[in-house]
């Protein structure tokens, strides 16, 4: 096992990857930019070094920093958490140069699996489903025109290079594809510093559904089955559980036997999430894979029993991996994620500031994974998530009602947060009969807009 592990990451993911190591006798080292000085996950490391002023790119972005961060203390691994620069393969290429084990899959796989059209390519090659669509990149407006034709609208643009829903444009008509084709391109480039894209058949109504694997360095690989992450906005998850109603005990077996094979062809190890999204006919289609751990590996944990973060140490340490997990496990009850985010609830703006007062709601199977506190300041400067609300139940219902009573509880002042979001979300009945997709927010705030248009009109 290592000795010592630099986190390179912050908040809530690098107190986590703290903990696991505390856990397993490792010694940590946090890096932090001059606006975190008084984070958790600082306080709680064994030693810390500031890496710059506050910006991303100045700081938990500059690799040089990282890097020297990791040599001055004498690390002798980083885990890269997830975010920031956790799927840089270049980033994974340096620490393997410096003698540095980075915790997380060779920049090899990184930067194939990376680059979304290869790694459609990839999966295609290796029997996985794949929605129709572009054999790679497209080289013009004019090959999207053809491939469109063929496959019929709508379609969906992608940037090669994407995230978080930038770069993506869904066209219904030909008529609007050469516009919509620039601005996705305009859009990734500025973004990714690649404006390549590809193109896939747009599904209506999809479920979003992905399956956690570990993978060791000796060709063995595992699935722990599968999360539902279909409550989106805008592509950004906000609510996540485990398992997917939708999924069948068949389908979870027959899925696991085909990423096994495909993750063996093609080398991987460590933790790793493939993305798969489910039409209105149940049949299920790849389209991305995430090389580390997710935000959302939370409820994986919860159902399952595995310590995903200490399984990333443990692989990473050249473990096999019937030796940290040594059986398929079986997935116990049901587990719901909510991220709780420093945004308001209503306009969706970011709400960074102090924390006036910050109390975490508990119980057998409540579970908050977050690096704030009272009187802890939220930077302006960063991703907007501030905590995890995780709750366990022997089924979804019962996992539901903690939730609502969790929410309930978990008071934060100050700032607005996107708990009154949630709290609607799970009163709607829908979302509570399992009846949604990756349009359901839209259908949930148009409604909800509605309703509030009639009340005025009965109050005018």
């Amino acid at each position: 096992m290592f000795r010592k592990v630099l986190i390179a990451n912050r908040g809530e993911i690098a107190l986590r990857v703290i903990n696991a190591c505390k856990e397993m006798g490792v010694r940590t080292v946090a890096v932090y930019s001059e606006a975190d000085r008084n984070s958790l996950h600082v306080k709680f490391a064994d030693e810390a070094i500031c890496i710059g002023p506050p910006p991303s790119k100045d700081s938990y972005l500059n690799v040089p920093a990282v890097i020297s961060a990791a040599e001055i203390t004498g690390a002798d691994a980083i885990h890269p958490g997830y975010g920031l620069l956790s799927e840089n393969a270049s980033f994974a290429e340096v620490c393997r140069a410096s003698n540095i084990k980075f915790i997380g899959p060779p920049p090899e796989v990184i930067q194939m699996m990376g680059e979304k059209s290869t790694a459609r390519q990839t999966m295609k090659d290796a029997k996985v489903p794949i929605l129709p669509g572009s054999d790679g990149i497209l080289s013009s407006e004019q090959e999207a025109l053809k491939i469109a034709e063929k496959i019929k609208y709508p379609v969906i643009l992608k940037a090669v290079a994407g995230g978080g829903g930038r770069g993506m444009r869904i066209v219904r008509t030909k008529e609007e594809l050469p516009a919509l084709y620039q601005s996705a391109s305009t859009e990734a480039l500025n973004a990714f510093s690649n404006g390549d894209l590809y193109m896939e058949k747009f599904i209506e109504r999809p479920r979003h559904i992905e399956f956690q694997v570990l993978a060791d360095e000796h060709g063995n690989v595992m699935s722990l089955g599968e999360r539902e992450c279909s409550i989106q906005r805008r592509h950004q998850k906000l609510i996540e559980e485990a398992p997917s109603l939708q999924i069948t005990q068949k389908q979870r077996e027959d899925i696991a036997a085909v990423i096994k094979k495909s993750l063996k062809a093609i080398g991987y190890w460590n933790a790793g999430t493939i993305e798969f999204l489910m039409d209105e006919d149940g049949e299920i289609y790849f389209i991305e894979m995430n090389t580390r751990i997710q935000v959302e590996h939370c409820v994986t944990e919860m159902v399952t029993g595995v310590d995903l973060v200490k399984a990333q140490l443990r692989i990473a340490a050249g473990e096999k991996l019937s030796d940290i997990v040594p059986e398929v496990p079986i997935i116990t009850g049901h587990a719901i994620e909510c991220r709780i985010n420093a945004e308001h609830p209503e306009k969706f703006t970011p709400s960074p500031g102090k924390i006036k007062v910050f109390n975490l709601p508990g119980g057998n199977g409540v579970r908050v994974d977050t690096a704030q506190y009272a009187e802890g300041v939220v930077p302006q400067y960063y991703d907007s998530l501030i905590a995890k609300l995780i709750c366990h139940g022997k089924d979804r219902e019962e996992a539901m009602d903690k939730m609502q009573r969790a929410l309930s509880q978990f008071v934060v002042q100050g700032i607005f947060t996107s708990i009154p979001l949630h709290q609607r979300i799970f009163a709607d009945e829908g979302f509570r009969s399992g009846d949604f997709d990756t349009k359901f927010m839209e259908r949930f705030l148009e409604r909800e807009k509605e309703a509030r248009a009639k009340e005025a009109e009965k109050t005018a």
